[in-house]
């Protein structure tokens, strides 16, 4: 009997787990088990290597042979466990050094000619090696540029299986090194300065960005609330190393990398349609789930144009992730976890005929109230401004020469560093991040300055969350005026964000 054991790494989510794969090989009739909770692909497994090693030119064992995936009770899926299960089997067959693979992390899924094939989430895999101790991570030549993003662990890449189990026999094999690192190719990002007027909607957007603030835009087609929201990101700082280390293994996992490029470091825009579902907006799928829009959009913006056309459980879903920045999805594998820290722009049309002019509305007084009623309240008490949009009446909105996204973006990341130097003793980087009891205690502000929140709230026309809401937004409005603290103007404009009827 021969033992010997390989490393590879499951993920949850966006969280990895060393699995240590042991190959045992004993008398017996001929045959492969594999055991430690696979599913389906990782079942077939079996075949694939075989093939993958034969058709490398290696001799397959005629003995009765067990592969066992630890932790035993941790629920394996896919098939980035194909490179790690072959290498620990030859070993175990003595055909080559097993003492060679320790310290070595192996992911790529094999096919039958022995040819290595990436696999999704090899970002997030490679951070788990490191925090577990790896030394080397071998992967797919085609993610080699992936995971090189991981510094503190050497990375190399293969094109076949007999390329690895050359480097493993022979000390001077070589495989492929990472080359020089690029970022992710920028797309090119719409100029507020394309907007046509709406000076009040504009502002609003630009207050959104310097605080993070989710953002609500109502109005006749056409007065501009898509544009808006498509140039809203545009506004936002580029990403942090670890922000952007963050966004990249989301999009790892949900296999939207480009090979040769894969760095994210620009905050993402994502733009569901209004016929998505639960699944598609917040996660889902059998097994573990894979991340949805919402998480997609981490550190970014998710634009929910036409919202009232979407379902109510869509919409409804959108609340935890809103409140907490993150969804946990509970499936039958197991829980996962996602984070989901991006600023929600939603869209929506007054009425379901939507005419330019609203004087023009033909819907009955109950069909209006129905079709923006689809937006709940205790959503919308998430949404941090409100702001109704009119019609364009004139081409010459009086503007010479409108204000540029660069002009506008200055201004934006100027706020936000005000915000990062007063939070960043407490763990938040943006206004809206920052709890109520901590606005409400430790940077409680004057109470002749609340004033008009605390009688917004006597009458009833603002929620406790609403003005918590409020706060952060008023010191969003005062780190836009250089303001140290948040005085009685910054406030009431701040509840007029809100909501205008609680301005009133």
């Amino acid at each position: 009997m021969s033992l010997a054991s390989a490393w590879s790494v499951a993920l949850f989510g966006v969280d990895g787990v060393l699995v240590e794969i042991e190959a045992d090989i004993g008398a017996g009739l001929p045959g492969l088990q594999l055991v430690g909770l696979p599913d389906a692909a990782l079942s077939e497994a079996r075949d694939r290597i075989r093939a993958a090693v034969l058709n490398s030119g290696e001799s397959w064992p005629a003995r009765r042979m067990t592969l066992a995936l630890s932790p035993a009770t941790l629920p394996k899926a896919g098939s980035g466990y194909d490179l790690a299960l072959a290498c620990a089997l030859l070993a175990a067959d003595r055909t080559m050094p097993a003492a060679r693979l320790s310290g070595t992390a192996l992911i790529g899924e094999l096919a039958l000619d022995g040819r290595l094939r990436p696999v999704r989430g090899v970002l997030p895999a490679v951070l788990a090696a490191r925090r577990a101790g790896m030394r080397r991570v071998v992967v797919p030549t085609a993610a080699l540029a992936e995971a090189a993003l991981v510094d503190g662990v050497a990375v190399y890449g293969a094109n076949r299986l007999c390329e690895v189990l050359a480097w493993f026999r022979d000390p001077c094999a070589e495989l492929a090194r990472p080359g020089p690192g690029r970022a992710a190719s920028r797309t090119s990002v719409p100029d507020l300065a394309d907007v046509l007027g709406q000076a009040d909607a504009r502002w609003a957007v630009e207050v959104a960005a310097a605080g993070g603030h989710h953002l609500l835009l109502t109005g006749p087609p056409g007065t501009g609330k898509t544009m808006l929201a498509q140039r809203m990101v545009g506004l936002l700082p580029a990403l942090s190393p670890h922000e952007a280390l963050e966004v990249t293994a989301i999009h790892s996992v949900a296999g939207l990398l480009a090979p040769d490029s894969p760095l994210l470091d620009m905050p993402p825009f994502v733009a569901p349609h209004h016929s998505s579902s639960v699944a598609a907006l917040v996660g889902g799928g059998s097994g573990l789930a894979r991340p949805g829009a919402v998480s997609r959009a981490h550190r970014g913006v998710l634009l929910l144009d036409e919202v009232a056309e979407f379902g109510p459980r869509s919409l409804d879903a959108l609340r935890t992730p809103l409140e907490d920045g993150e969804v946990r999805l509970a499936r039958r594998d197991g829980v996962v976890r996602y984070p989901a820290r991006c600023q929600v722009v939603l869209a929506a049309n007054p009425c379901p005929c939507a005419p330019p002019d609203d004087r023009d509305c033909v819907c009955a007084p109950g069909a209006r109230r129905r079709y923006l009623g689809r937006l709940s309240g205790p959503l919308l008490d998430r949404v941090d401004l409100r702001v109704p949009m009119r019609p364009v009446i004139t081409m010459d909105c009086g503007e010479s020469d409108p204000e540029p996204t660069a002009a506008v973006r200055q201004r934006v990341v100027r706020a936000r560093e005000a915000a990062r130097a007063r939070w960043d003793g407490c763990g938040w980087s943006t206004n809206a991040e920052v709890p109520g009891p901590a606005l409400r205690t430790r940077f409680r502000l004057a109470r002749a300055v609340t004033a008009p929140i605390e009688s917004a709230l006597h009458s009833g026309r603002l929620t406790a969350r609403g003005a918590d809401r409020c706060l952060r937004l008023a010191w969003t409005v005062a780190d836009l005026a250089g303001r140290e603290h948040p005085v009685a103007e910054d406030v009431a404009v701040a509840l007029g964000l809100k909501d205008r009827s609680a301005a009133a």
